[in-house]
């Protein structure tokens, strides 16, 4: 099928008939454009103008995909000619729609997944239900791109495309998980109690603790090592004032500001705003909290914050001698070797520099003891 043959036809025809491209294009409902594109030959009129075309022209379809005028000898060897023509045509033009429309809920299917998991926040499930609804949509298109592909190709393809897509879902899931500390959308368990909101999947378990407070944290069980029983549960936001963060500021000296100043904000009571200042000759840091103690002192959380803040501080800045806390209520007041001579275990902490795994044991695991605490507070604290 001669498409710029058939445009010049097409033009002859109107021009014989006195027509303008607009005159044409309104009696076959058409834009001036779509005649100018027939007629140049970019591209053919849909397969329903074929015949009002014919009508307007005054010429038979024969004719028009011959792209001339025939006598009557010609129109019967051009019949079975442009039959052929023709069912190609119409099945072009079938695959190209049906590729069109293939690509175009390939991109939605994305589209709709990749905007449910940024739009719903990640305990809700209709960010989960919406993701597999696009990843159902982006299949069907895949399956209309290959629709001409034998069946085992084809099922082949949108097998391994949809376990593909996935495991995409998944693994931007586990990323928006460890870097945004944040629940997983899908997972197949949401249990919790007082204080742990616990989702599973086969693959990692989050668990977090303190839900819905100022010091919720995140922890992130890929070895499947904890339950609802044994998660580290402490009344601070671990994943700030926790051993891993915290141990990159140790130091052997007081008085590098910025490592001081980073290490007291990432300990607890830093949330309620503080300033600091060193004693250099004593070798103390006097830390200034913008809040009264009473205030805080909800299930022991001052006296709490107070013991884990010295016995790390002590362990990881080798040569303070003593802190000093103070609140628009009261001062409190620690000193190394009260902690040394009455904190138990402390020795094995800070073994080696600092060992993590006692830290863990011997002052995170406890801290939520209030007569541990209690013993403590009362030994060293002044």
């Amino acid at each position: 099928m001669n498409q710029e043959k058939i445009g010049k036809f097409i033009a002859m025809r109107r021009k014989e008939k006195n027509m303008t491209q607009s005159e044409l294009a309104e009696k076959l409902g058409v834009t001036d454009k779509s005649i100018g594109n027939w007629e140049n030959g970019r591209n053919m009129p849909d397969l329903s103008l074929f015949k009002p075309l014919c009508d307007e022209l005054d010429i038979t379809i024969n004719e028009l995909l011959s792209g001339e005028g025939l006598n009557k000898e010609q129109k019967q060897e051009k019949f079975e000619e442009n039959i052929i023509n023709t069912i190609d045509y119409s099945t072009k033009k079938i695959t190209l729609i049906r590729k069109n429309l293939g690509i175009v809920l390939l991109i939605l299917g994305i589209l709709i997944s990749f905007t449910a998991m940024t739009m719903f926040a990640s305990e809700s499930s209709w960010g989960s239900i919406y993701s597999v609804i696009g990843a159902i949509i982006s299949l069907i298109g895949v399956s209309k791109l290959t629709k001409n592909y034998k069946y085992s190709k084809r099922l082949l393809i949108c097998s391994i495309y949809f376990i593909f897509f996935l495991v995409s879902l998944f693994v931007i899931d586990y990323i928006s998980v460890i870097s945004l500390k944040q629940l997983p959308r899908f997972c197949t368990i949401k249990t919790g109690n007082e204080y742990v909101y616990e989702c599973d999947n086969p693959i990692y378990t989050v668990y977090r603790v303190n839900s819905n407070t100022p010091n919720e944290y995140i922890i992130v069980d890929t070895k499947k090592e904890y339950n609802l029983d044994t998660i580290p549960v402490v009344p601070f936001n671990r994943s700030k004032s926790g051993i891993d963060n915290i141990v990159k500021y140790k130091n052997k000296y007081v008085g590098n500001n910025s490592n001081d100043g980073n290490l007291i904000g990432s300990l607890p009571l830093s949330e309620y705003g503080y300033v600091f200042k060193i004693d250099s000759n004593n070798l103390g840091l006097i830390i200034d909290y913008h809040i009264t103690d009473w205030y805080i002192n909800e299930n022991y959380y001052l006296e709490k914050s107070i013991v884990y803040n010295s016995v790390s501080i002590f362990s990881l800045i080798d040569n303070v001698e003593y802190i000093k806390y103070n609140f628009s209520g009261k001062t409190y007041e620690v000193k190394r070797e009260n902690v040394e001579n009455n904190f138990p275990n402390y020795e094995k902490i800070v073994k080696n520099g600092i060992n993590k795994d006692a830290f863990n044991k011997y002052l995170e695991q406890k801290v939520s003891d209030i007569n541990f605490i209690d013993l403590c507070f009362n030994k060293f604290v002044s």
